[in-house]
């Protein structure tokens, strides 16, 4: 067995252990992902009944679940993704790069004039290992995320975005910082300790573009 491949079956091994995994498994969650949006908001409390939700790269769909139950009836939830996603009861699913103008005019209509109140994006390359790939293609998604939520989001949203510890991320943090009044940092516990992944939070948009 070749080094990669040993490597390859210990993160197997790891993650069919994983207590998020197996609890995803049990309460019906499609990803552990879940618990990482469900942790955030428990402290900060961004998913609130009624909310209007737009989960960037949605796929399989956790994030997209915890905002439905989250929000609620009332509440409107889109999620988009290149990839397909089973259908979500209380989501609408749109398949597409929200970068293109087809698609992010597939979801002007489906918002019907709604204020988007959060974007959400979990967001992240498929990682080579090799950080000096792997971090600007992450800061690339980092920045379409945030271009997408200063375009879209009413004054007084909120972003939240996966990113990695690196070069750029300070960045990315200065740009929150000039448009949005308030910017978090934080680190759930169900991110593998390992993992450089950090979710930054802005709040309170300024109502300002990029």
């Amino acid at each position: 067995m070749t080094k990669k491949s040993k490597s390859s079956a210990q993160w197997l091994n790891d993650h069919e252990k994983d207590e998020y995994v197996l609890r995803a498994r049990r309460e019906g969650y499609r990803s552990r992902a879940s618990y990482k949006l469900f942790e955030i908001d428990e402290k900060f409390g961004l998913l609130r009944p009624g909310t209007v939700v737009v989960d960037l790269g949605a796929a399989p769909g956790g994030w997209t679940q915890i905002a439905v139950n989250k929000c609620g009836p009332k509440g409107f939830v889109v999620g988009l993704d290149l990839l397909d996603i089973e259908p979500i009861e209380g989501a609408m699913l749109i398949k597409g790069d929200f970068t293109d103008e087809k698609v992010l005019a597939e979801l002007m209509a489906v918002l019907q004039d709604r204020p988007v109140d959060l974007v959400i994006s979990d967001m992240a390359p498929n990682l080579s290992g090799m950080r000096e790939i792997d971090q600007p293609l992450a800061i690339y998604l980092t920045e379409l995320a945030l271009e997408f939520a200063c375009s879209t989001l009413r004054p007084g949203g909120a972003l939240l975005m996966k990113c990695f510890e690196g070069s750029g991320i300070d960045e990315i943090r200065e740009v929150i910082r000039n448009n949005f009044k308030q910017l978090n940092n934080f680190k759930p516990k169900a991110s593998r300790g390992k993992s450089r992944e950090i979710y930054v939070l802005g709040r309170k948009f300024k109502g300002s573009s990029i």
